[in-house]
């Protein structure tokens, strides 16, 4: 009997992170796909909005310069109605004069036109041939056989001339500068090569190589105005995505800060809510305990009662907490701000938490600086920080630990607190959790005493209330320490005493009529003088 296959062993390879693109890639592929759709649907391989920008830049330039062609056309003519014979020369003014005029034309109506793709191809196959006409009129008087006589410098001069207004008011739209151009400098170069000699030779392949310089000036003129184009596109496209970032990133956060005080207010109303039923329970609890209306009859009854009394009293603290945070982020919570002892409200603290330290061999170290004047504070709010910070303190310190309470001036003439512990610390990275509502960190959620995470939150907006700072430093296995700082505005120092004079207490202008009207008697005789 054949033993069976053995079953391949399959072994899966870990799947690789999956990364989002980010906002870079994602606008990149949106650009691609962009051009490659503009570029389809334009003529001259760009978007299709730059066709028409150019082609509106294309007849602003041809209307700015369009009384300076006209003054080349007019002087033109005249110099060539002196070689030649008046008629010819002014039916060429005249056609010239006319196909400008149509120019002009064209350019008024296609800026007042509005823009549109098909309206687009269709103006820039018009003005390719008004150019192209224009070209052809201008290389119809240059090669005239009547202006043999005239100089071969003069018509090289006045095609260079013709060549460079030409490829400067046509740049916008290279097709055009060259259906503009070229057939001038075509039939030039043709009409210098075929006289034969070495100098013509020379000029014909002079007029092709300016020519060739020219359409590619005007084609770096039309390069530099699309990369203008483009950059500007690229700037108002990137100012709408900021907008509408700008726009989203508000809502969302009016949307957050409405559910935030939502949240703040039904947790508000729920708190009221449970402390009815909650202060009956610990009051019947109490009684129970206390065995007020005689004893058990079973013992275990009172110890019972004794877990319902703590645990109403652990649930009445936390709702206080919630209650307290929640008025604090609704912006509801007022100071009750008078003149209290730093020092003092921090021994206080220590005296009530000492009896729960010392059941746990902690010792508490105070190291307070004397003499220091009173605070403008609400002397609750400050207990109630003090007592969160040195409960944490005793919560996570093992026993036998040592904790600092501290107490004194800062650099800037404020005053601070300090409470430092040696217990395990917390991870850098979970400072921010635990700084967090309801925020734990991992020593916390291992911990035997777990707490909702409120003390912490409720102590830092507290303190930010005050106009103060909250500084959390901790290391793990050395310990941690929360550093609470008030600024010197609310240290009510003694005044320093005034350096003017006091005011009179009399007005000087009612004390000199007085003196007007008191009598002046003349002594009778001088003490120690013989007068």
């Amino acid at each position: 009997m054949s033993n069976p296959a053995e079953k391949p062993e399959v072994v899966q390879l870990p799947a690789e992170p999956i990364s989002a693109p980010s906002a870079s890639s994602r606008r990149a592929a949106s650009q691609r796909v962009r051009e490659a759709r503009d570029k389809l649907t334009s003529t001259s391989g760009t978007r299709p909005a730059f066709d028409a920008e150019l082609l509106r830049q294309y007849a602003q330039t041809r209307l700015s310069a369009s009384y300076v062609v006209l003054l080349l056309v007019v002087a033109t003519g005249v110099l060539f109605g002196l070689w030649m014979q008046p008629i010819p020369a002014a039916a060429w003014t005249a056609g010239m004069i006319c196909l400008h005029g149509a120019m002009i034309r064209s350019c008024r109506r296609f800026l007042a036109e509005p823009a549109s793709p098909a309206a687009t191809r269709t103006w820039r196959t018009r003005f390719v041939v008004l150019d192209l006409l224009y070209g052809l009129c201008w290389m119809a008087i240059l090669i005239h056989p009547v202006l043999d006589m005239v100089t071969e410098s003069l018509m090289m001069f006045l095609m260079l001339l013709v060549i460079a207004v030409s490829s400067m008011l046509a740049a916008n739209l290279p097709i055009a500068a060259l259906a503009a151009t070229a057939p001038v400098a075509v039939a030039m170069a043709l009409s210098f090569a075929m006289s034969g000699s070495l100098d013509n030779y020379i000029l014909a392949g002079l007029a092709l190589a300016a020519e060739g310089y020219f359409v590619l000036l005007a084609h770096r003129l039309h390069s530099s105005t699309f990369a203008t184009l483009e950059a500007r596109a690229e700037k108002d496209a990137l100012i709408g995505e900021l907008e509408q970032a700008k726009a989203i990133s508000d809502e969302a956060r009016h949307r957050a800060e409405s559910a935030n005080v939502a949240k703040s207010r039904f947790l508000a109303q729920m708190s009221h809510e449970l402390r009815t039923p909650l202060n009956a329970i610990l009051g019947f609890s109490e009684v129970m305990k206390s065995e007020i209306f005689g004893a058990h009859a079973v013992p275990v009854y009172k110890e019972y009662s004794a877990d319902i009394h703590n645990s109403g009293v652990h649930l009445l603290n936390l709702i206080n907490e919630i209650l307290d945070l929640s008025r604090i982020e609704a912006g509801r919570y007022e100071l009750n701000e008078e003149a209290v002892s730093l020092v003092g409200i921090v021994a206080d603290c220590h005296h009530l938490m000492k009896l729960r330290a010392s059941s746990r061999g902690i010792t508490i170290h105070e190291v307070f600086e004397h003499a220091m004047p009173r605070l403008w504070a609400d002397e609750r709010a400050i207990r109630q920080v003090v007592l969160n910070l040195l409960s944490n303190s005793i919560k996570f310190t093992p026993q036998g630990g040592e904790i600092w309470l501290k107490a004194g001036w800062t650099a800037s003439g404020g005053q601070y607190l300090s409470v430092k512990d040696s217990g395990p610390g917390i991870p850098e990275d979970e400072i921010p959790v635990v700084l967090a509502s309801f925020g734990q960190g991992s020593n916390s959620i291992k911990s035997a005493e777990q707490g909702a995470g409120l003390g912490l939150p409720i102590a830092k907006n507290l303190i930010d209330l005050h106009g103060g700072t909250f500084t959390l430093k901790s290391k793990l296995r050395i310990g941690t320490e929360v550093i609470v700082t008030f600024p010197p505005e609310r240290v009510m120092s003694a005044l320093a005493p005034l350096s003017e004079d006091a005011p009179p207490l009399q007005p000087e202008s009612a004390m000199v009529p007085d003196e007007k009207r008191r009598p002046r008697h003349k002594p009778i005789m001088s003490a120690g003088t013989g007068s």
